[in-house]
């Protein structure tokens, strides 16, 4: 269903789009927050069709299909912002890693943590960047006065922090007790 939710929202928030145009939009925006290839997005696209969600607008060279969301679509996406409450299962590679790591002698768990803690730097550093880049040029605001992605973009950003910060206190308690 996120997937769907994602795909009607970046219709909703750049307009009418191929399904080419928009897994390029995907991955420079919303793959932040949710990933998706072409090999998913074809066949949601084709399915939001039959539903009703989207509409093909128009058809080009090599089958190429333009979709736009439609009111139904539209309603679907706001009842879902409005009304839904996340409930898919939590999946973290580092997580289970952290779970795990009682499983290793505490140098190959300290080199994993090392290894996370690097990982969470070059995140950081590129949700950055990518902050202060979206933010040199004046982009127009959404109806909620907030640019398209930059809740998503800030939260991203602190939960990274936060990984950081969790990865050299792992390792500090590591070093007390080795």
């Amino acid at each position: 269903m996120s997937l769907r939710m994602a795909l009607l929202g970046v219709l909703s928030a750049y307009g009418s789009a191929s399904g080419y145009d928009l897994t390029k939009g995907f991955e420079r925006s919303v793959a932040h927050a949710w990933q998706a290839g072409h090999s998913q997005i074809y066949p949601e696209l084709a399915k939001m069709t039959a539903d009703g969600l989207v509409t093909v607008e128009a058809e080009g060279a090599r089958g190429r299909k333009i979709y736009s969301i439609t009111p139904e679509g539209r309603a679907e996406l706001r009842a879902w912002l409005i009304g839904h409450d996340p409930t898919g299962p939590a999946r973290s590679e580092i997580a289970l890693q952290a779970f795990l790591l009682p499983l290793l002698d505490p140098g190959e768990a300290l080199a994993v943590l090392e290894r996370l803690k690097t990982y969470a730097e070059r995140k950081l550093a590129e949700l950055e960047a990518l902050w202060a880049a979206k933010h040199a040029s004046p982009v127009p605001e959404g109806t909620s006065g907030v640019r398209f992605g930059d809740l998503a973009l800030d939260l991203g950003i602190r939960h990274t922090r936060t990984t950081l910060q969790w990865a050299n206190d792992a390792m500090a308690q590591l070093e007390r007790r080795a």
